[in-house]
């Protein structure tokens, strides 16, 4: 009879739910907590006098033992807390310090669920914000909470070692302690690291600390740390911080005698003493240290192509904004060489590995994200726009040196003005190409008065420069048919607005550009057959881009057809005749800029035969761009502002070439 009773009540025990008495339980004690701060008058009373401790603890107790009985699926209470971001709101609580002593509390029962908690819950959501806001409020001055934040980011760094993928969701604002406005305990200094503990005591986390928990525990944790944290900023800038700390009084003889420092060490020899040479010592201790992280930061662009959309998107605008800003040319040639390499032959299609970070960043001006590639054509932008010789070369001349995008013999140049002297048969067989005449004879252009005028085919043989040059800038201006065309139909929008733009890009790459030894004039093409010619990954994606005007999103296109004027619009023989001289003799598979320009042509007077009242479409999303009517659903509107964009950028190459065109002969 006792065993059947026994059984009886082992078998209500079992069929019995803990979970919905646990959960009462919890949601009780958290809704004293609230009620609490409802219910009070005494604001002034400290958090030690109320129940919000014991309620705390026992919540967590709660987590804690719920987790064990639940094994692999999370508990309802886990469930509850998360749901209710229970995080966030002690997270305000603790920065409101309410009631007073409240942060301490906090601090505390976060540790402790970072701690206790076996099961990952660093990647949720609501578990990572409140931890970073909390880990912004560690390390603030005149704080009375150091034993508790030190116990609260030892249970943040213990987490990370054992679950490292976690890493990049809060090591940013943990680097936010290194910041000069942090108190010396959780401050960074030349011989401490003391931001990143990992041990219980504050001010005991060295350096040494740091370098060997972050950056060795795993290769994980240091993919994470370079992917997606602000580290090697924040290296830089804590650098630059300790430089400026050096008084401008120093005597020079101190610092030639000065033998440097090892970052751990902890101070100086009393033989270095002398004024200012603390701030000598820490400079060159912190510098010592950042030599030593230097190969595990750089992994940060090792792994450029792992990084998520968002982080490509910043990491990116920050290096733009960094090399805009740049003014040193020592700095900025070791960048230059770290991003794009140092070779100077001439590339092939299969050199994808030769220098990764370079085809990388290469490759992401035409990654399947629209704002990477425009981000991306921003930073090379800027690139182009920086007082070096070595971004020309590396990223185009090296593949035009050769002058192999022409057909052997072809080409001899005129060493005044850098412009063909010697037109060849191409150009009549341009003009009696069935496609160009066709095009001008069905779109109307026969009756249009060229800018320039246009030479006769004798007048070409024995061309001067005004003639020359005439001839380009008409091609160029003619190349989108009549009735695709329509800034002609606004006031303010002709060809005549890009001249003066282009004449100020112009004196600025001559200036750029003037002590970089470019030659006068294009090689003439050997007469030996010719090489395969390949136009270098950067023209490559370029061109592709291009290639795709009339597909792409407005503001891409834009982008594309700015760096291409950047790379037009410098003095540079070959670059100038390949990208803007129409009339060359390409060699067999070799295309230029116009000839990309004349595909895309082909392409749109097919496709704008099928759209009805084209001008008058195309007219109303150009007075939509300009803000003078407001946006409405068109059909084909990628197209339409592909078909604005092209005319815009074939008027702009006219205006390039316009006022390459020597004064003289303007």
């Amino acid at each position: 009879m006792f065993n059947k009773v026994t059984s009886f009540l082992q078998q209500a025990l079992e069929t019995r739910e803990p979970s919905i008495n646990l959960l009462d339980s919890f949601v009780d004690h958290w809704k004293a907590i609230t009620n609490y701060y409802i219910e009070t008058t005494d604001e002034s009373r400290p958090v030690k006098q109320t129940d919000i401790p014991w309620r705390l603890r026992q919540m967590l107790d709660i987590l804690v033992y719920e987790e064990t009985q639940q094994g692999e699926e999370t508990g309802p209470c886990m469930e509850y807390l998360l749901q209710h971001k229970i995080l966030e709101t002690l997270c305000t609580l603790g920065k409101a310090q309410y009631p007073p002593g409240m942060s301490q509390q906090v601090m505390l029962f976060f540790s402790k669920v970072l701690s206790q908690i076996q099961k990952p819950v660093l990647h949720l959501i609501n578990v990572y914000r409140p931890v970073q806001k909390l880990i912004h409020l560690c390390g603030l001055p005149d704080s009375m909470t150091e034993t508790e934040e030190s116990q609260f980011l030892f249970a943040v760094c213990t987490r990370v070692k054992k679950d490292p993928y976690v890493l990049n969701y809060i090591l940013e604002h943990c680097l936010l302690l290194l910041g000069p406005e942090r108190r010396s305990s959780l401050q960074l200094t030349s011989d401490s690291l003391r931001h990143y503990p990992c041990t219980h005591a504050p001010g005991e986390e060295s350096g040494e600390s740091f370098f060997n928990e972050t950056l060795c525990p795993s290769q994980d944790t240091g993919h994470l740390l370079a992917e997606g944290t602000p580290l090697c900023h924040l290296l830089a800038q804590r650098l630059t911080e300790l430089y400026c700390l050096i008084p401008s009084s120093l005597d020079p003889a101190d610092i030639h005698s000065y033998s440097g420092a090892q970052w751990r060490c902890d101070s100086p020899e009393e033989s270095q003493s002398f004024p200012g040479s603390e701030n000598v010592h820490s400079f060159f201790c912190f510098l010592d240290y950042c030599s030593d992280m230097k190969g595990r930061v750089m992994l940060i662009f090792k792994l450029w192509s792992s990084r998520s959309e968002v982080g490509i998107l910043v990491h990116t605008a920050l290096l733009s904004c960094s090399v805009r800003h740049i003014r040193s040319p020592a700095l900025l040639e070791e960048l230059v060489q770290f991003l794009l390499g140092s070779d100077t032959h001439c590339e092939q299609p299969q050199d994808t590995h030769t220098h990764i970070l370079r085809y990388r960043l290469i490759e992401h001006c035409n990654h399947i994200s629209d704002e990477i590639s425009i981000t991306t054509l921003r930073l090379f932008e800027e690139l182009l726009q920086k007082p070096s010789k070595s971004i020309l070369t590396n990223l185009v001349l090296r593949n035009l040196e050769k002058c192999s995008y022409r057909l052997p013999g072809s080409g001899v140049t005129d060493e005044r003005h850098g412009v063909e002297s010697d037109v060849l048969e191409e150009t009549e067989e341009l003009e009696e190409d069935p496609f160009f005449t066709d095009m001008y004879e069905d779109s109307g252009l026969g009756g249009q008065e060229p800018l320039l005028t246009l030479p006769s085919v004798r007048e070409r043989h024995n061309p001067s420069a005004h003639t020359q040059v005439a001839d380009i800038v008409n091609s160029f201006l003619c190349l989108v048919p009549q009735e695709a065309k329509t800034s002609h139909l606004v006031q303010g929008a002709g060809y005549d607005t890009y001249v003066h733009d282009a004449h100020k890009l112009l004196k600025e790459c001559i200036a750029l550009s003037r002590d970089w030894n470019w030659p006068d004039s294009a090689k003439t093409t050997e007469t030996n057959p010719a090489t395969d010619f390949y136009e270098g990954h950067f023209l490559q994606i370029l061109f592709d881009r291009i290639a795709r005007i009339l597909e792409q999103p407005y503001e891409l296109n834009l982008q594309v057809t700015s760096v291409l004027s950047k790379l037009a619009v410098f003095p540079h023989a070959h670059l100038h005749e390949y990208l803007l001289d129409p009339y060359i003799s390409l060699s067999p598979g070799a295309r230029s800029l116009f000839s990309t320009l004349v595909r895309v042509i082909g392409d749109l007077m097919q496709r704008i035969q099928h759209i009805q009242n084209v001008t008058d479409k195309l007219m109303m999303i150009r007075r939509q761009l300009m803000g003078l009517e407001e946006e409405t659903m068109v059909d084909h509107v990628t197209l339409l502002k592909g078909v604005i964009v092209l005319e815009e950028f074939c008027k702009e190459l006219a205006a390039i070439a316009f006022v390459k065109l020597p004064i003289e002969e303007q």
